[in-house]
């Protein structure tokens, strides 16, 4: 699985103009299943999201976690993350699960955080989004698992 965090002070989805998932300060997760990506994936990514340090301690270091920060997570799924540029004008999207695997490993993904002891809210899987955020720092990290 890939993904892309940001350290926010909020962030918000939005369908048609209704906001279907938002979050104060935390993290705003963009996430990608890949072809051949399993469950032990998912929760592997999400155990390290939900521990990486990121956040500032007493002393303005990047050394807390958003768990120890007491932040939530915006968890979107982004197929995109999966784009193949390395040839042409056109990316290609064949690295990323089909989209019955997909949607199921992000659901999966979620649950794993919520289990770590993240709020997450969520948008909609295959739907056209809207994202908004503040991001704060700025921190924007890829992983991959």
């Amino acid at each position: 699985m890939r993904a892309v965090l940001q350290r926010v002070s909020e962030a918000r989805v939005e369908i048609d103009g209704a906001v279907v998932g938002r979050c104060g300060p935390g993290m705003m997760i963009l996430v990608c299943a890949m072809a051949g990506d399993t469950e032990a994936n998912a929760e592997a990514l999400a155990a390290r999201i939900a521990k990486l340090r990121v956040f500032r301690d007493a002393e303005g270091r990047m050394n807390r976690s958003v768990l120890e920060a007491g932040g939530a997570a915006l968890v979107v799924s982004q197929f995109t993350l999966a784009a193949d540029t390395s040839r042409g004008n056109r990316p290609g999207f064949s690295a990323a699960a089909p989209p019955e695997e997909g949607e199921r490993l992000y659901a999966h993904f979620c649950a794993a955080l919520r289990d770590a002891g993240l709020a997450v809210e969520t948008g909609r899987f295959g739907a056209d989004m809207a994202v908004h955020l503040v991001n704060d720092g700025p921190v924007t990290i890829q992983m991959e698992r």
